[in-house]
């Protein structure tokens, strides 16, 4: 009985086969597939010409190595689970990325997966990490509660939408006495697409779309997956985005943070609740510096505007609330506001 190969399903191990078994390649996808030999030479010259695998000699001598496009999938048992192993022993090794890409690659890999580990309450995690011509891609899915539904559980902020907001300030965590909230947040600022799906919701963050967060279209399953994509020539660097939000540029305090009200409003709606404003400063007393971001908030009422900018800043003077992207009626009714 022969043995049907599918393509799809070789390109998430071959770039590790082809690194591991590159003298004797047609052998292991024999041995591992039960297909016969015809048929894996077959399937390897597909692969070759697909830009998978670069072979050296003829078929009866050759030699393979893991090609432009290079991809590892692979799922672990989150219980006992080490998030530095699997990126040392099962990923790093597989892939050519540049130096400052790897390094934020390295961060991000660890940190999402240390997040599945410690937060996410699930049995298992699927890690896939692919690298074309152009981009590296992290996708890093887990079975467990979603993370709003666990930020729900902690905070008791039931609104997606609220808990987004919370989540895109930074230094939010379900387990203070073991992580700071770091993770999840500068794991977005390193990428130039940031997708965070969680059981029905999804929110997308673009690194050439200055207005923050958006709502995305989810994808259909329980637990969170998050997707993580970055250009091999970004002159990003992780020293680059740490210390882009530590007021002294160094990168090692996170002292600033942005925090975008369309978040709260939902586009075009109005901001007027004093509720609404003790929404945008909740925690914001860890933050020496906040920038409250107006983009695609038309109007606010004297309330909020009360609420923010005179009674957070008369209780919390350490902590400077900076307007961006506001019109001017809206930094007339701050000033008002501040002038009391």
């Amino acid at each position: 009985m022969s043995v049907r190969l599918n393509f799809d399903h070789f390109i998430q191990w071959i770039t590790a086969a082809a690194r591991e078994h590159s003298h004797q390649l047609a052998d292991h996808v024999v041995e591992r597939t039960g297909c016969s030999r015809r048929a894996a030479q077959a399937m390897l010259k597909r692969l070759v010409e697909a830009g998978w695998l670069v072979r050296d000699g003829g078929f009866s001598r050759a030699v393979y190595h893991p090609g432009s496009l290079r991809q590892v999938v692979k799922s672990y048992p989150l219980y006992g689970l080490q998030e530095d192993l699997p990126w040392q022993r099962d990923f790093a090794p597989n892939f050519a990325l540049p130096a400052h890409v790897g390094r934020m690659v390295q961060h991000a890999f660890t940190e999402l997966l240390n997040n599945a580990i410690d937060h996410s309450g699930g049995t298992s995690v699927t890690v896939s990490l692919r690298q074309t011509p152009t981009h590296v891609q992290l996708l890093v899915s887990d079975d467990g509660c979603g993370v709003f539904d666990r930020i729900a559980g902690t905070y008791d902020i039931a609104d997606p939408s609220l808990a987004m907001l919370e989540l895109s300030k930074g230094r939010l965590t379900t387990a203070p006495q073991e992580h700071t909230g770091r993770g999840l947040f500068f794991s977005s600022q390193l990428a130039d697409v940031f997708d965070l799906h969680a059981n029905g919701t999804a929110y997308v963050r673009r690194a050439w779309d200055s207005s923050g967060w958006r709502p995305g279209k989810a994808l259909p399953r329980q637990g969170t997956s998050i997707y993580f994509a970055v250009a091999l020539d970004t002159t990003r660097t992780l020293d680059q985005v740490l210390g882009a939000w530590s007021l002294d540029g160094t990168g090692v305090a996170f002292d600033r943070t942005v925090i975008s009200l369309r978040l709260l409003a939902g586009e075009g709606q109005a901001l007027d609740s004093r509720a609404q404003a003790r929404r945008v400063t909740a925690r914001l007393e860890r933050f020496k510096r906040a920038e409250i971001d107006f983009d695609g908030v038309p109007d606010i009422g004297h309330a909020f505007a009360d609420e923010l900018f005179r009674v957070f800043g008369l209780n919390n003077r350490s902590v400077e609330l900076v307007p961006i992207n506001a019109n001017r009626r809206i930094l007339a009714l701050i000033d008002n506001a501040r002038n009391g």
